[in-house]
């Protein structure tokens, strides 16, 4: 073997080589892990599908499963019906105030979800804030804690940057001549919106959508804080089987539910955008 032949076989190992003990970590504390998962679906107590059966035919189950959805349905909706404007007048601001409103948004990042959470129960308690404020306007005081609202409002104020940072990338990348010159042709402000940016802006919106949707399938920590013990969550169901019933077989089958729900949701974004632009 020659010399060349030889550096050119090293060449090709070393990518794998330093990969090595990235796959070796992704091997042991993820594939195993859902690969026993996956075979605890069917085989606790006894091997079958009927876990999966139930939670087809149940209408508990079903029940959970289309909260779920219809929950990261509203939360990515609101996030983008609050986002866009943010996200709209961080592009077209200066400089400066753009770092500034970017600080700003990005500083829910540095805070735990528990924290934000906690701090949801305190705005939204019986005793607080909210509260208080409606009282003082002579109205009597509203149940806001522990509903389908509570949740819907802290998940969406969690989810909030990663819709705007998503619309943020496209949007700064629209030349401003465009919306100018669709302003001097007459169109307003509405119809500059609605025939120039949003088009443009579509891949943006599809991104955050997609991420926000994906990622509040699998919530746990705020709805089981805030929400509604009446409209559970998937996650949550999948905890309450684990820490009281101890059934082991029918919580994974749902966490194999939401894991096939997920999968569905990025592979009908690659098959239409390509998962290598989710992230901008």
């Amino acid at each position: 073997m020659s010399a060349t032949t030889a550096a050119a076989g090293g060449g090709g190992l070393r990518p794998w080589l330093l990969l090595a003990p990235l796959l070796i970590f992704l091997a042991a504390f993820f594939l195993v892990p859902l690969a026993q998962v996956a075979v605890m679906s069917v085989s606790d107590p006894e091997w079958g599908l009927e876990h999966y059966v139930a939670i087809a035919t149940d209408g508990f189950h079903l029940r959970v499963l289309l909260e779920t959805f219809l929950t990261a349905l509203v939360v990515s909706l609101c996030c983008l019906l609050l986002g866009f404007p943010l996200a709209y007048a961080m592009a077209a601001a200066p400089a400066g105030l753009a770092a500034a409103m970017m600080v700003m948004v990005t500083m829910s990042f540095w805070t735990s979800f528990l924290v934000r959470t906690y701090a949801w129960m305190v705005l939204l308690g019986n005793r607080g804030p909210i509260a208080r404020f409606v009282e003082w306007m002579g109205f009597a005081s509203p149940e806001l804690l522990f509903t389908r609202f509570s949740s819907t409002v802290a998940m969406t104020h969690i989810l909030l940057p990663y819709m705007v940072l998503s619309l943020y990338g496209v949007l700064k990348r629209i030349e401003p001549s465009l919306p100018r010159s669709a302003a001097s042709l007459g169109a307003t402000p509405a119809g500059v919106i609605r025939h120039v940016v949003l088009p443009l802006a579509a891949p943006g919106i599809a991104n955050g959508l997609t991420l926000v949707f994906v990622l509040c399938l699998g919530f746990y920590v705020t709805p089981i804080l805030l929400g509604s013990p009446r409209e559970q969550m998937v996650a949550g169901v999948i905890g309450q089987q684990v820490e009281e019933f101890l059934a082991f077989g029918e919580a994974s089958a749902m966490a194999v539910v939401l894991l096939a729900s997920t999968l569905v949701v990025l592979g009908l974004y690659h098959r239409r955008f390509g998962l290598d632009r989710l992230w901008g």
